[in-house]
C-alpha cells in the first residue's frame, strides 16, 4: 500500500530536530549497549480493516508502531494513549491490551506492552515532521517485505531474540 500521509513541509526547526534525534539515539544506543539498562515501553498496533498502520521515525532505518517508553509511575495503558497522541495525533480511542515480550533490542533489556486498536476506517493523522516523518498502512502480505523493529517484529511472531508472554 502506498504512504499514507507524509509530514508536512519540512521546515529548518524541524530539519534541526531531526538531526538531533538521530545523532542522540546513536549516542543513547551507545550508552545502553555499555551498561545494559532495563528499558519499558507501550507500543499500539492500530488495524484499519486488515492492515496494520506503521510509523516511520527519524532516526531509524526500521518501520515501527506509534509507541515509546513509560514515564516513572504512568501504567502501560497510559502511555500507550500518550504516546498514540504526542507521535499521530489520535486520542480518545479505547486500546485493547495485546501481551507483551522482552527482548535485548538497542542495547537495552527491555519489556514492552503491546496494545491493540481496531477502526474501520483510517483516521486523520497529525504527524509532527520531526520525531515521526511518515505513516503507512501495510497489508499482512506487504508485511514481510518491510524492515520492521524488533518489538514489532516479535508482536507479529517474525523472526525475533524477543519472548511473547
Amino acid at each position: 500500500m502506498p504512504s499514507l500521509e507524509r509530514a508536512r513541509a519540512a521546515t529548518l526547526i524541524d530539519f534541526v530536530w531531526r538531526m538531533a534525534l538521530r545523532f542522540g539515539f546513536r549516542l543513547a544506543r551507545a550508552w545502553w549497549h555499555l551498561r545494559r539498562p532495563r528499558h519499558e515501553g507501550a507500543l499500539v498496533a492500530i488495524y484499519v480493516g486488515r492492515a496494520l498502520l506503521l510509523v516511520k521515525s527519524s532516526y531509524r532505518a526500521e518501520w515501527g508502531f506509534p509507541g515509546g517508553s513509560l514515564r516513572p509511575g504512568e501504567t502501560p495503558d497510559a502511555a500507550a494513549q500518550r504516546e498514540m497522541d504526542e507521535e499521530i495525533g489520535l486520542s480518545s480511542y479505547p486500546l485493547r491490551p495485546a501481551g507483551s515480550v522482552c527482548g535485548m533490542w538497542d542495547g537495552r533489556r527491555d519489556r514492552v506492552h503491546f496494545f491493540e486498536l481496531h477502526l474501520d476506517r483510517m483516521p486523520k493523522l497529525r504527524l509532527d515532521n520531526r520525531e515521526i516523518i511518515a505513516a503507512q498502512l501495510a497489508s499482512p502480505e506487504e508485511l514481510h517485505g518491510i524492515a520492521l523493529t524488533e518489538p514489532v517484529a516479535a508482536y507479529l511472531g517474525g523472526e525475533s531474540r524477543g519472548r511473547r508472554e
